[in-house]
């Protein structure tokens, strides 16, 4: 499977903050906003990374994160030169998916649970079609929101519904077969001129291929395109590091507990950072390797 992240779009609802930087470059907490949906492709097992963002944007990743070898995976970069809707994903990154599965993640999601590691692997051993993460929220007529059944199959699907049929609401992250790549070539822009990712899940309903897990209890999850949210995500972030030292999203962490990289290398990673300044997140890769 490879992973996306798409970067992109404009953060208007963030300005004048994202007036000279990209929305997923902002912090959250300790970390730039684009660690968080990196390191659920990395919980997944996902090695292959491509990251879109606005061609503006591009070096400032690049200079972020490099190309990953690092965290012991492998990652590019791709332009979106405008926004597009969040299918263009699979359409800009249709050479880099080639024939296999793919999970698409939004660049300002953020979701943390004790067992996501755990449900991340089932749910892409599993995968037949898309699987959807949904969400409960108390005002679903903000979201996409999904209706399923007792075997978890998507029955309907409604973007930002005035009389929503649930409370579950489609969070940020998709897995997909490969067809989906076919699927978006062949989508029809919207009236707002966007390739709707909804759209392509529709294709997957219809074919009764689109299952939905619901995250719920013991879980979190935000999307930071508000200020509110993104002060809301980094209190939360702040909470579990202070209160019971769980740095969430920390990609070198990742990296380490999932076997990409060893002991010794997470050491060089923290020296690194400990050298450029006296960092409390320097200190923490080092006491995780030991040093």
């Amino acid at each position: 499977m490879r992973g996306i992240i798409l970067a992109g779009g404009t953060g208007s609802r963030l300005r004048p903050i994202t007036a000279v930087s990209s929305k997923q470059l902002l912090p959250v907490y300790d970390k730039p906003m684009v660690y968080y949906p990196l390191s659920v492709l990395m919980l997944a097992g996902i090695r292959e990374i491509l990251v879109i963002s606005n061609p503006e944007y591009l070096d400032d990743f690049r200079q972020l994160l490099g190309d990953g070898s690092q965290l012991g995976i492998d990652i590019g970069y791709a332009p979106q030169d405008r926004p597009r809707g969040l299918a263009d994903a699979l359409r800009v990154g249709r050479d880099f998916i080639g024939d296999e599965q793919v999970a698409l993640i939004l660049g300002d999601n953020i979701f943390y649970g004790h067992a996501l590691t755990e449900i991340l692997r089932r749910e892409r051993e599993r995968l037949d079609g898309c699987t959807l993460f949904g969400y409960p929220v108390s005002d679903p007529e903000r979201y996409g929101v999904a209706t399923v059944d007792d075997a978890g199959r998507i029955t309907s699907l409604e973007e930002k519904p005035a009389r929503p049929r649930s409370n579950l609401a489609v969070t940020g992250l998709y897995l997909y077969d490969n067809e989906a790549v076919e699927l978006a070539a062949e989508l029809k822009p919207s009236e707002r001129g966007e390739l709707e990712i909804t759209d392509l899940n529709r294709a997957f309903v219809e074919q009764g291929r689109a299952r939905l897990v619901d995250l719920g209890r013991g879980s979190a999850w935000f999307d930071t395109g508000t200020h509110d949210s993104l002060m809301d995500a980094s209190l939360f972030v702040q909470i579990l590091a202070k209160r019971q030292g769980i740095r969430l999203a920390c990609v070198e962490e990742v990296a380490f507990r999932m076997g990409f990289i060893d002991a010794g290398q997470l050491a060089v990673l923290g020296k690194g950072i400990l050298d450029a300044s006296a960092s409390g997140y320097g200190a923490y890769l080092q006491d995780l390797a030991g040093v």
